[in-house]
């Protein structure tokens, strides 16, 4: 028999016995005052009920008593014996109901406690084999809070992997340049008089490792900044127009060394309503990305235009198409492409996860296509003020 129709079952029970035991604590008080008390209810019935009257006996002139029962005054009492029993019973099994049911889900919520802990702390259990058919419904619920916290275990883990490699990668990669820094200063102070082509040869060397230096030691301070601080957006209308013609003046020389162009496609009377340093640096590593991965001597176009209620702004760069499963990683934290970990270019992979991260504050999406060699970049940020 079902466990729920049994409890049932033993409930009504409960009631029936509990009527009986009043009904029967009632009558034994009835009994006992009329017996004991010299027929006090019955006198007290007699004189509630009966109502009494003199008559005269029409053919010898006697007087009688008549003794009647007031239907009336019966009716009445009976109404209100009514009432008053309803409202007692009524009371009764609420009362009952009551600390029954209390009981009841405190007992409840105890053995769904012990059978969650059961659960979460059995690491192959399975939600049938350990809650029972009543808690199925919670059964399932942990099984799938389970499997979301193992995914988020399983991305935490991931997240920290690449965070240690990328540490050990960059800590590996700060000794190179740090390394030809020394030793062709070490050249130069030890010869003092060599010929002034060398010297500047040299000293250019020095410097070009010195800024390498320098970006992986931003990459370092990148890491450690991102996520331990939460800085509030402080939004205002921006030239958009101006923006972007600003930063491709500021990437121009990162352009001519990759061999590249941009080229911008945009109405010179675009504004928009956001955070402009937050903003210039989305697009900034968004761009500086599609100059990483772009072929030499190719364009990098990047297009602005009002769709309905979001202004929508692409990169779109030629270079080798991104496999489908790392194109759904690039915007993860700590996620660089192979192609970048032998390059110089080579970032901690954040740039993309902080350009994602600003985008979605902003109440837009940030998403990325890569096909036949094409890979663009879509911006989408609403134009209302939020």
């Amino acid at each position: 028999m079902d466990i729920k129709l049994k409890d049932k079952i033993l409930f009504l029970l409960k009631i029936i016995i509990g009527a009986c035991v009043i009904f029967m604590i009632c009558f034994g008080i009835f009994y006992v005052v009329d017996i004991y008390g010299n027929g006090l209810v019955l006198d007290w019935i007699a004189d509630k009920f009966v109502s009494t009257s003199v008559q005269t006996n029409t053919t010898t002139g006697a007087e009688f008593y008549k003794q009647e029962i007031s239907w009336f005054a019966v009716k009445d009492f009976l109404l209100k014996c009514f009432c008053i029993v309803s409202l007692f019973i009524s009371a009764v099994i609420y009362f009952t109901i009551h600390f029954y049911t209390k009981r009841k889900v405190a007992d409840t919520e105890k053995e769904a406690g012990k059978l969650i802990r059961r659960y979460m702390d059995t690491e192959n259990a399975r939600a049938e084999d350990v809650f029972a058919q009543q808690y199925a419904e919670i059964g399932t619920e942990m099984e799938r809070v389970k499997s979301v916290m193992r995914h988020h275990e399983q991305v935490l883990k991931e997240e920290n992997r690449r965070k240690s490699d990328l540490l050990t990668y960059l800590a590996h990669d700060l000794k190179t340049p740090l390394t030809s820094v020394m030793g062709y200063l070490s050249l130069l102070n030890e010869a003092p008089d060599m010929p002034e082509a060398q010297k500047e040869k040299y000293v250019g060397i020095a410097f070009d490792k010195a800024c390498r230096l320098e970006s992986l030691l931003n990459e370092f301070f990148e890491i450690t900044r991102y996520n331990l601080q939460e800085i509030p957006l402080e939004k205002e209308t921006i030239d958009l127009y101006y923006m972007l013609v600003q930063m491709m003046d500021e990437f121009y020389p990162i352009l001519t060394a990759h061999g590249n162009t941009a080229e911008l496609r945009a109405d010179e009377e675009l504004k928009l309503y956001g955070d402009s340093e937050k903003l210039a640096r989305v697009f900034n590593n968004i761009l500086k990305n599609a100059v990483a991965y772009s072929y030499p001597d190719t364009v990098i176009r990047i297009t602005a235009r009002e769709a309905g209620e979001n202004m929508e702004i692409s990169f779109a760069n030629r270079g080798k198409t991104i496999p489908k499963q790392k194109l759904e990683s690039i915007f993860e934290k700590f996620f660089r492409l192979d192609e970048a970990r032998g390059s110089n270019t080579g970032g901690a992979g954040l740039g993309l996860a902080i350009a994602k991260e600003i985008v979605e504050q902003h109440g837009g999406t940030l998403r990325a296509e890569s096909k036949d060699e094409l890979t663009v970049f879509y911006v989408s940020l609403p134009l209302r003020q939020s």
